[in-house]
């Protein structure tokens, strides 16, 4: 469509609007603006078109039969770009708040939560889609992401939710099978990790250990992952808030301890909102998502993670 071609649709608005309200005064009522500001506006378009719309009849005026053949169509056009627009704000408002987050997260994290969310939020569907893999917030499929990291993720608005270092941990059962005097001594251990990661390569690398091809890895979901490190099936890395209770217990234990950087831990992510504001749903999930953090902060030991 060449949209160049058509009139302005300040043209359009005004002219079906005193065609319809039957003069200049109402329509500039109904607009908010002088009835001379309508007049000009009609009169502009009929010097568009080369046609005469109006005629003044006594105190008002009267469509030509052009000009009704205009405004029946145009009313027809504009009512059916109210209802699309309405039924865009409907859908806006009804639609699932969409959220990505890892699988670790989610079952250790957000799974306890959501009965209160749901006490607190009746009439908002929650679509929860646990994944390794960062999703791409630009294309609208997902609301929000929850992803481990220490900031960054251009053009994406992130927000530390949940601060976090990583830790290498195992249990005291499978460290009696095995000395561990270094990072280079976990290469002949058994790993757990997530699936779809690298995180056994990625923590020796970082640590100036060179990985040699690996066979006893176990891959599993985040969930099931932890509940396999907890149960000495290998050693593995894990957010330490997931941990610190089975830590501070004896029954796993912290390898090469370290803090993390103050930024580490698990960010809220979201892609700029149209007009600066998101959606209603979406602001109520997102400030449930603080408070809940906020709240599980403030409830941490002082000298946790």
């Amino acid at each position: 469509m060449d949209w160049a071609a058509l009139p302005p649709l300040t043209m359009l608005r005004a002219f079906e609007a005193a065609a319809r309200n039957g003069g200049f005064s109402a329509a500039g009522r109904e607009l908010n603006v002088t009835h001379a500001a309508i007049a000009q506006q009609v009169r502009a378009l009929e010097g568009r078109l080369g046609l005469r719309l109006m005629r003044r009849e006594g105190r008002g005026v009267a469509l030509t039969l052009e000009g009704r053949r205009l405004a029946d169509g145009l009313g027809r056009g504009l009512e059916t770009m109210r209802h699309a627009l309405g039924e865009a704000a409907r859908d806006a408002v009804s639609r699932p708040v969409r959220l990505s987050l890892t699988p670790k997260f989610s079952a250790y994290w957000l799974m306890p939560r959501l009965g209160r969310f749901r006490a607190q939020h009746p009439d908002i569907e929650l679509l929860v889609s646990p994944t390794p893999e960062l999703v791409d917030l630009s294309t609208g499929a997902f609301d929000l992401a929850i992803r481990f990291g220490q900031g960054g993720w251009p053009g994406l608005s992130p927000e530390l939710l949940v601060p976090s270092a990583h830790v290498v941990v195992a249990t005291p059962g499978l460290l009696a099978r095995h000395r561990v005097d270094a990072p280079a001594d976990l290469l002949d251990m058994p790993w757990v990790q997530e699936t779809e990661t690298d995180e056994w390569f990625t923590w020796l690398t970082a640590h100036g250990v060179t990985p040699r091809p690996k066979r006893d890895i176990l891959h599993l979901p985040g969930y099931m992952a932890l509940a396999a490190m907890r149960s000495g099936e290998g050693v593995g890395l894990t957010a330490r808030n997931f941990v610190q209770d089975e830590i501070d217990a004896g029954s796993l234990v912290a390898l090469f301890d370290e803090p993390g950087k103050p930024e580490t831990g698990y960010w809220l992510l979201q892609a700029p909102h149209p007009g600066g504001t998101p959606r209603r749903t979406l602001h109520a999930v997102v400030e449930w998502l603080r408070a809940e953090a906020a709240e599980a902060l403030d409830a941490a030991p002082q000298n946790g993670s």
